[in-house]
Order: C-alpha cells, then structure tokens, then sequence
C-alpha cells in the first residue's frame, strides 16, 4: 500500500514519527511536507496529500497537525476524500469499517507517539466491510455533486 504523509509545522515530530513506523511495516510512503518546524499553513499540506490521493498516486493519507482538527476540516472539503480525526483506536478502526476513510488526521499536540502509532495501525489494518455501509458512504459522496 503506497501512503502519503503530510504536517504543517505543529505536526512534523509526530510525521516523523509515523514514517518511521511505516517504513518498519514495510510501506510506500511519499512525503508531502512540511519538512522544518517553520510556521506554515494547514490547508496547504492537506490539498497536496488530498490531491495525491484523488491523483491515484496513493491510495491513502495521513495528516498532522496540532490537533488534527484544521488538517481535518480542509481535507474534507476536497472532493472524494473522506477524512476522519481519530483520537483513539476505535473510532480508526470504524473510521475504516464503516465510513471508508481514506485520509487519517491525528493531533500531535494531543497524542503521544505510541498511541498515535497504535491508532494508525488500527485504521491501516481494518477494511471497509462494505455492505449497508457501502450505501451510507455512497450518500456522502453523493452531497459532494
């Protein structure tokens, strides 16, 4: 699975943390940036994961922020992108079962590094299970026309 990353400069530590993480899995990771903890704007990281993604080039993104909740609010304005702020395994793991989140956003300053990767492997891990929720995700996609 080829995976995008991206953070502006509230987030970069945790990135680095995480593209760690997916190395040792074995994962295709490009990074979108930022790469200093100069001061940088959110929603520009997140159009360049989101447009990767929607590109075909990655089948899906991460997003970090301070919080995760900016990254979260741009990338959901893209269409066909489906992002999910995720502050604990559960919510990653439906995230992914029902709604097909293709885009996960996590808050540096309110995750450590080790539940931040256990969140991460959670949403990583699960699969859409189709189904009665195929139908709800379709209704989603379908306020973007």
């Amino acid at each position: 699975m080829k995976i995008v990353i991206g953070s502006d400069h509230g987030g970069i530590h945790l990135k680095e943390v995480l593209k760690q993480h997916l190395a040792e899995r074995g994962m295709e990771v490009s990074d979108a940036g930022t790469y200093t903890e100069e001061s940088c704007d959110y929603p520009d990281i997140a159009l360049k994961v989101c447009r990767e993604i929607t590109a075909g080039k990655s089948e899906r993104g991460i997003l970090v922020c301070g919080t995760g909740i900016g990254m979260s609010m741009a990338a959901n304005k893209v269409k066909g992108i489906r992002a999910a702020l995720c502050g604990d395994v559960f919510s990653a793991a439906m995230s992914r079962e029902h709604n097909n989140a293709n885009v996960i956003c996590l808050g540096e300053r309110v995750l450590g590094a080790g539940l931040a990767t256990r969140i991460l492997d959670a949403w990583l891990d699960t699969e859409f299970a189709g189904g009665r929720h195929e139908r709800r995700v379709n209704k989603i996609m379908a306020i973007e026309e």
